[in-house]
């Protein structure tokens, strides 16, 4: 893989290579991206692989190597301290008052400002967002802290280094955004390397789209209100307070219910309310125009209503877009949501340049032998597509375990049959189980279950997504060493638990995304005007993908062992099931617990003679 790469960087080629869990895919891309002297971009699927990749292989690999190059670490600008906010900072509820101490404190300490160094201030702490910026409150270069502004000296870094990281939402925001920054610097990188580049077509068809929810109006309202109260301008508060107004009456007259709606279905009983709407925004921003040399904020602030009331404006109009228009409804929000139905063409005039090496690497990027699925939505034409499968003995080491007599995934049994088919797995076997579902429905099933079997998990500890931060749930998952989670969609992909803490994942159906997905919704509608089938051509590659994803958590060492369960009885009865089979070779298939219980038994006796 190694030598593919760096023959790739050599002649600005582009290269598709699906590597197998224990290829080392990391180093063998960071590896000749390090020699070829070439400016290079890599950019990973989450900041917690961005930061592994940069804190503890890039180092590793550059010393071994022996050669010096400069690096840089790029997030979005939400992960930087923003000075200015946390100089404007007076007071804070009771219960954030030691959390802003804390950050006060760090503030004298950090070089970089990025957030994650702060690890005694919750991920999640309601601190973070008053004390970093967004690029719609961010000042740029009129800013009075811009000078020492860490989201500035990062960006300067990045341009100024040999090798990047980045994560893909900064990719596809700063390019979909066209803010200023990131955008100036890609097209001068002589190669750009996405890892996990799996997640990449349906994070673009998000950050391509068009969106306003009620929250970021309900913000612009409240930072309006404490920009201008100084004014003391009576009529100016009045049409704060309308706007105001105006975005309660669309959440009332939006649907009750939580879900997903096609805006065109519910929206003759919102007309009325969007119309209220857009006449409040207009009012405000023209109000605001004629103060925006009273402050920087200010200006901001009416830069914001604008692009507001353009967005609302796309949203709702009757024109022709190739794209599909759906309300989503949670308890506290709406948001209105514009997607695209295709993003090929977009993709492809960003990687379609003669003077860039692209790379793009993941452990699910085939169905087989076959990568006509990504790089169709990716826009790739004639492009060398490698595979090179796991070195692990995964013939040896895995088992796949299809239950008879389970009920089909629709019937209000299924989950609890699930579960009385998986449970007595524990008693074969001294090490963890993955209980990994579609839904949080079954999940919420399956943990009701399970708190009212106690006995059936044999004295394990019981683990349950939803309970604590995930990185803390692993934690614990590995420190006890045979634990029970139960876990939905953040659990199938980048969770690595290592040795006999995890000996079965069992997952309860086929991973088949809900037609009803504004995502899938859009993607069917273009397959099927131009001719296509969306069953064959999307749906089911990209549940045999996600499947590839959730049981490639089994088997992440050489030495490791153990069995996933499939409990769907799909694949014995649907002509495609052999398709999700053979994805998963060359683990071998068994429908009879006494092969599980033989093939548990010899690998923790190898185990206890090792």
């Amino acid at each position: 893989m190694a030598e593919t790469v760096a023959e790739t960087l050599a002649n600005f080629d582009k290269v598709i290579v699906e590597a197998g869990t224990g290829t080392g895919k990391t180093f063998a891309y960071l590896l000749p991206a390090i020699l070829s002297g070439r400016k290079t971009i890599i950019s990973t699927g989450t900041k917690a692989l961005q930061d592994q990749l940069y804190h503890r292989d890039l180092p590793l690999i550059s010393q071994a190597v022996g050669r010096p190059v400069t690096t840089a670490l790029l997030k979005g600008r939400a992960n930087y301290l923003c000075l200015q906010r946390l100089a404007q900072i007076d007071d804070v509820p009771g219960a954030l008052v030691d959390d802003l101490q804390s950050v006060r404190e760090w503030r004298h300490r950090t070089d970089s400002g990025d957030r994650a160094e702060l690890t005694e201030v919750a991920e999640d702490s309601a601190i973070w967002p008053l004390v970093t910026s967004t690029v719609d409150n961010c000042l740029g270069q009129r800013c009075p802290q811009y000078s020492d502004c860490h989201v500035a000296k990062a960006r300067r870094a990045a341009q100024e280094a040999d090798l990047v990281v980045v994560n893909h939402h900064l990719l596809l925001a700063d390019l979909a955004m066209k803010e200023s920054g990131f955008v100036e610097f890609l097209p001068g990188a002589d190669a750009i390397i996405l890892d996990e580049a799996h997640q990449i077509p349906d994070l673009a068809v998000q950050f391509f789209g068009v969106a306003l929810g009620s929250r970021e109006l309900e913000r612009i309202v409240d930072e309006v209100r404490a920009a201008t109260l100084s004014l003391n301008q009576a009529e100016l508060q009045r049409r704060v307070d309308n706007l105001q107004t105006a975005v309660r009456a669309l959440r009332a007259d939006a649907p009750r219910k939580e879900g997903k709606y096609q805006l065109g279905e519910v929206l003759p009983d919102m007309r009325e309310s969007l119309d209220s709407l857009r006449a409040a925004l207009g009012d405000l921003m023209i109000a605001l125009g004629g103060l925006s040399d009273a402050s920087v904020e200010i200006e901001k602030l009416h830069e914001r209503l604008l692009g507001a009331t353009e967005r609302l404006t796309l949203l709702v109009s009757d024109d022709d877009w190739d794209g599909l228009r759906w309300l989503e409804v949670n308890p506290r929000s709406i948001r209105m949501n514009l997607t695209p139905l295709d993003v090929s063409e977009t993709l492809s005039a960003l990687t379609d340049n003669s003077n860039q090496a692209w790379v793009f690497t993941s452990a699910t990027l085939a169905i087989g032998d076959d990568f006509s699925h990504f790089t169709s939505r990716m826009g790739l034409n004639r492009v060398t597509a490698l595979t090179f499968p796991s070195p692990y003995a995964v013939e040896d080491n895995g088992l796949i375990y299809l239950p008879p007599d389970l009920p089909q995934p629709s019937d209000a049994g299924h989950t609890h049959a699930m579960l009385e088919a998986v449970m007595p797995l524990l008693k074969l076997t001294t090490g963890g189980l993955f209980c990994l579902f579609t839904s949080h429905r079954a999940l919420n099933l399956a943990k009701k279950w399970v708190r009212s079997h106690r006995s059936r998990l044999s004295g394990r500890k019981l683990l349950v997504q939803g309970s604590a931060p995930r990185d803390d749930l692993l934690r614990r998952f590995r420190e006890a060493g045979n634990a029970v989670l139960l876990g939905t969609g953040s659990f199938w992909e980048g969770v690595d638990v290592r040795g006999q803490a995890l000996t079965i994942v069992a997952i309860d159906k086929l991973p088949f995304a809900s037609p009803a997905d504004p995502l899938m919704m859009a993607r069917l509608e273009y397959i099927r005007r131009q001719g296509g089938n969306g069953f064959p051509e999307h749906q089911l590659p990209q549940a045999v993908l996600a499947l590839k994803q959730g049981a490639g958590r089994l088997l992440r060492d050489q030495s490791d062992y153990g069995v996933v369960v499939l409990c769907d009885p799909r694949l014995t009865s649907k002509s495609y099931g052999g398709t999700f089979l053979k994805s998963l070779e060359p683990m071998s298939t068994t429908s009879s617990l006494r092969d599980v219980r033989q093939f548990l038994a010899r690998h923790e006796r190898s185990g206890e003679v090792a």
